[in-house]
């Protein structure tokens, strides 16, 4: 899997691109392939970040530590980098339930703002317009993508910043006529996921011998390994048409109770989690799929690693 990820990496080589969250999850995934292939990279990190997962790549690196809620330090970064490609994956609240409107709407709604205006502002007759991927999410809908044709429905701060974020993006787009593509990862999992995730957390209880606790589980969503969705960012940035958004998924669900199950097989391990013992969110979304069939037609992308390949190999290169 990672020889097909380099090789859509090999298409950015000497070129520029930014990429903003790249400490994150994924954003750290993406930054070493495209690191190894030998692309110029730049990177934009909230001061209050972790960079140590980034500590081998910072020779090979510009990084920009700022508030991108700072609209004036967030386009010195991006008049100084000079981008060709921007990848955006800077965001909060992806984990957090209860985080704080205003927090959301300042990172990931005026956040996003501050980087389309230093994009917009920095192109010029001499320089082509700066490509951009947008991360948006899933959770803005409510669930099946048939459902999708009522528009948003967020259920959470989180989910209504993006949303927002979104209306944004495919506003400069249109008006603009800006190069902007959107990806929505889904159910992402894989090496190097914080460990208050739903599967690294569950990895940990096993392997201390520890019953997992969770809710009921009857929860279902799109599993997708995180080495297939940083293809599907790179291929967006290659192929994907301007003003589209891609869903990066199977467009198939597993319960969380079955995908804990199917972990501790692969992990051969005698715990068991314990189902029900906490409670569910309010306003739970049951069901989370993707349609990937704009992927599939647009990109040529497709998800490749099964769920039980990608938990083991989640299981073994989990630090501990």
């Amino acid at each position: 899997m990672e020889d097909l990820v380099a090789e859509e990496a090999a298409r950015f080589s000497q070129r520029r691109v930014l990429i903003t969250g790249a400490a994150g999850f994924i954003g750290r995934r993406l930054t070493t392939m495209l690191v190894a292939a030998g692309a110029e990279t730049c990177t934009i990190e909230s001061p209050s970040a972790d960079l140590a997962p980034l500590a081998d790549l910072s020779p090979k690196i510009d990084q920009f530590s700022l508030d991108i809620q700072d609209g004036a330090a967030v386009r010195h970064a991006v008049e100084s980098s000079r981008p060709e490609y921007v990848f955006h994956l800077a965001a909060v609240g992806v984990t957090e339930p209860f985080l704080s409107l205003d927090l959301a709407l300042a990172v990931n709604l005026h956040g996003t703002i501050n980087l389309l205006r230093a994009c917009c502002e920095c192109a010029t007759d001499d320089s082509p317009l700066i490509r951009l991927v947008h991360t948006g999410t899933p959770y803005e809908y409510c669930g099946e993508p048939d459902d999708r044709g009522q528009g948003p429905c967020p259920i959470s701060t989180y989910a209504a910043s993006k949303a927002a974020a979104f209306s944004i993006v495919r506003m400069y787009h249109r008006v603009e006529g800006w190069p902007i593509v959107t990806v929505r990862p889904f159910q992402v999992y894989g090496p190097g996921q914080p460990a208050q995730a739903f599967i690294p957390a569950a990895i940990l209880a096993a392997r201390a011998g520890q019953p997992f606790r969770m809710t009921g589980g009857e929860q279902e969503r799109d599993f997708v390994y995180v080495d297939d969705v940083v293809r599907g960012y790179l291929l967006a940035a290659a192929n994907g048409r301007d003003g589209h958004s891609y869903d990066l998924g199977w467009g198939r669900t597993h319960s969380l109770r079955e995908v804990v199950s199917r972990l501790y097989a692969v992990m051969q391990v005698e715990t068991r989690p314990l189902l029900g013992v906490l409670p569910y969110r309010p306003g739970e979304l049951w069901k989370l799929s993707a349609n990937s069939a704009a992927a599939t037609r647009d990109l040529g992308w497709s998800p490749r690693v099964a769920l039980d390949e990608g938990l083991a190999l989640a299981a073994k290169n989990l630090l501990p």
